[in-house]
């Protein structure tokens, strides 16, 4: 009996996007198939596959112990986040080659599925840095009696969903520093910068407004600059190593002693990044916006602003300029609920009140000028509830006599009218 070959042995995932690559999250399935092409009849012991995620960090530092030895130390680390495995073809026992525990394939192409949940829990997005990784795939193996095991690996994105629109993300940054140049014994004036953002959160593609103000009060030309980095930090063993990368930045006009220079949301566009790894204990990916003035022959002037890259963006109604717009529409079809648009004339003053009572009556006027006086303003201002209300019933007997007569005791003025 004369064996077939195996021509082929791939797998191909059922993709959940239209773009054709297989990009999951937590909590999503991931499903698939392991396409075996033969040449022949083959006979199989089992077809198996291995699901894993995982991060991983190492790297090595070589260390003096005495003027002729030395020794490398290695740091290493691994967070697992999951782990799955699953029988498509056959049994797991390399013990036993009977032939009645053998499965045979036919001549052709033939595709196994499979399918698993990644769990409910963050999830590091896939990422490849210099000292670590975070990756995610499935291996799928083929065994057969008397014949080396044939492997074959594929590897899935998995994204951990960063939304933007949240009030922590929507905040704007800012900050302002100064620097005083020194030359031995003489200084020269400061140099100052003042920069602000609309938000923290933004995703690839977007554009940072950078809003600055840089004053140069030295001697010296400086130039003002910004520029985006991608920090990647790694963990084991209680170390740590850092990689700075630059993403993206742009300069600004070089200004002499005494100019000033302002930035009206100047652009910076952000190219495309890996977004911010926050959740993994072992591997951190950060950005900030550094804003800085390039100073010859002296350390910048530099300022800090911390970023977020998010996967999803902000939305129409997620920009703080379109919530307070949103805002203020509901509060004005509120007012207009509320209020009538023509709202009913009160009585006439003449109707009600009667020529002695205004004669009466025209000490008022002194006390409602002595609270003008306190408040500080006109007495209407603080009273605006009352605007459609009609005036109070006027009666024929004046209320309260003894604060009249006072009233025209202290302003003697008001009752010579």
């Amino acid at each position: 009996m004369v064996l077939g070959k195996v021509k082929s042995f791939t797998i191909s995932y059922d993709c959940p996007n239209d773009n054709n690559i297989p990009v999951y999250a937590s909590g999503d399935s991931v499903s698939g198939r392991v396409i075996i092409e033969v040449t022949g009849e083959i006979r199989v012991r089992s077809l198996t596959i291995h699901a894993r995620g995982q991060a991983k960090v190492r790297w090595t530092e070589s260390r003096n112990a005495g003027s002729n030895t030395a020794y490398t130390q290695n740091y290493t680390e691994e967070v697992e986040y999951f782990n799955h495995k699953d029988l498509l073809i056959g049994h797991e026992r390399d013990d036993d080659d009977s032939e009645e525990d053998l499965t045979t394939i036919p001549s052709g192409r033939h595709e196994y599925p499979f399918s698993f949940e990644l769990p409910q829990i963050p999830l590091a997005t896939s990422f490849e840095g210099k000292y670590g990784s975070v990756r995610y795939w499935v291996k799928a193996e083929l065994h057969r009696p008397w014949m080396l095991v044939m492997k074959v690996k594929k590897e899935f994105t998995v994204f951990e969903h960063i939304d933007i629109n949240t009030p922590l993300l929507l905040s704007p940054q800012a900050g302002t520093k100064e620097k005083t140049l020194c030359c031995w014994f003489c200084s020269s004036g400061p140099i100052s910068l003042s920069a602000k953002i609309e938000r923290k959160g933004y995703t690839p593609g977007e554009s940072i407004h950078i809003f600055a103000e840089i004053e140069n009060c030295s001697s010296r030309m400086v130039v003002p600059k910004a520029a985006i980095y991608q920090t990647q930090t790694f963990y084991a063993k209680g170390k740590m190593k850092e990689v700075k990368h630059l993403v993206a930045n742009l300069r600004g006009e070089s200004l002499s002693s005494g100019k000033t220079e302002s930035w009206n949301g100047k652009l910076l566009k952000i190219p495309p990044v890996s977004p911010s790894i926050v959740d993994c204990s072992i591997i951190r990916v950060e950005y900030s916006l550094t804003v800085y003035v390039d100073i010859p022959g002296a350390m910048n002037l530099t300022l800090n602003l911390p970023l977020v890259i998010g996967t999803i963006p902000l939305h129409p109604f997620g920009s703080r300029t379109s919530s307070v717009s949103s805002q203020c529409s509901v509060n004005l079809n509120w007012l207009s609920l509320a209020l009538p648009e023509r709202p009913e004339a009160p009585p006439s003053y003449a109707e009600i009140v009667s020529e002695q009572q205004r004669r009466n009556n025209f000490a008022t006027i002194a006390v409602r000028d002595e609270l003008e006086r306190v408040f500080e303003g006109p007495l209407f201002a603080y009273i605006q509830e009352f605007r459609y209300q009609p005036p109070p019933v006027y009666s024929e007997i004046d209320p309260n006599p003894d604060q009249a007569n006072q009233n025209r005791e202290i302003n003697p003025c008001c009752s010579s009218r």
